[in-house]
């Protein structure tokens, strides 16, 4: 796939995704969302995601100077881009039947923002920071930032975030839950990077299931979790990794998942 705002690599089982707009900081252009949406499309047998920003920054928001006829400026400009192009993204990566780790070595600002919460982990460094910059500008979260910001931390939290518009850096992201874990700055990319390929070895179809029924038990009641639960269970019950993990633990050795 050719691509100009985004590379994508493969290493072994992890489909590595990099924003490549450096001497913008990363920002994002509704193609920039488009090409991941692509990206996310031709897995091929991956069996992780790792996302990144090229250079200082993970992403600093959607490129508000983006001209043309894909502009975003003004608010109908702003909604055909979410509807047309960052929310389909988005969508895609929240149903994506295998875990993304989302490695932020520098901002991540407004949408920058939501993607880096996409991610099943993610990985900050200590001077790495999240920011809802919407307020500062007179606009509003999107990306479905107030959708997960209100689950992960709760409506005090998420309000400081989106009504102050101050930065969230790693120590504290990491303290509120925010995210899986902040580490040193020159440590993000090892560090996310043998997390992806540890869930790339991993049971894929149970973790596929995993996500799936998080996602819906952030909306859904308790009877119709059981439900899920065990709906979930008897397909991953019946896939060969589960055959092998069940094989694994009679036998008292470490199981190896084959994604099926």
């Amino acid at each position: 796939m050719t691509c100009e705002t985004i590379k994508t690599t493969r290493d072994g089982d992890v489909l590595v995704i990099t924003l490549n707009r450096p001497e913008r900081l990363n920002a994002a252009p509704p193609q920039m969302f488009d090409e991941i949406s692509a990206a996310v499309d031709a897995l091929d047998g991956a069996r992780a995601v790792l996302i990144h920003g090229e250079g200082r920054a993970f992403c600093s928001g959607a490129d508000l100077a983006a001209r043309g006829e894909r502009s975003i400026a003004g608010g109908e400009g702003a909604y055909q881009a979410l509807t047309g192009s960052y929310n389909p993204a988005m969508l895609k990566l929240s149903r994506l039947p295998v875990p993304i780790v989302t490695a932020v070595n520098g901002p991540a600002a407004g949408i920058g923002c939501s993607l880096a919460l996409a991610g099943d982990f993610c990985v900050m460094g200590e001077s790495a920071y999240l920011l809802q910059a919407f307020v500062n500008i007179g606009l509003v979260p999107d990306g479905g930032a107030s959708w997960m910001l209100a689950r992960l931390i709760g409506k005090a939290r998420a309000t400081e975030m989106m009504l102050l518009g101050e930065r969230v850096h790693g120590p504290k992201a990491a303290e509120w839950g925010l995210v899986y874990k902040s580490v040193a700055d020159d440590a993000v990319m090892a560090e996310a990077t043998a997390l992806a390929h540890r869930l790339a070895a991993g049971p894929t179809m149970a973790l596929g299931l995993m996500r799936q029924g998080l996602a819906e038990a952030l909306d859904g009641d308790y009877a119709a979790a059981l439900q899920r639960e065990a709906e979930n269970q008897r397909t991953a019950g019946n896939s060969a990794d589960a055959i092998e993990g069940g094989a694994s633990f009679l036998q008292k050795r470490k199981p190896v998942f084959q994604g099926r």
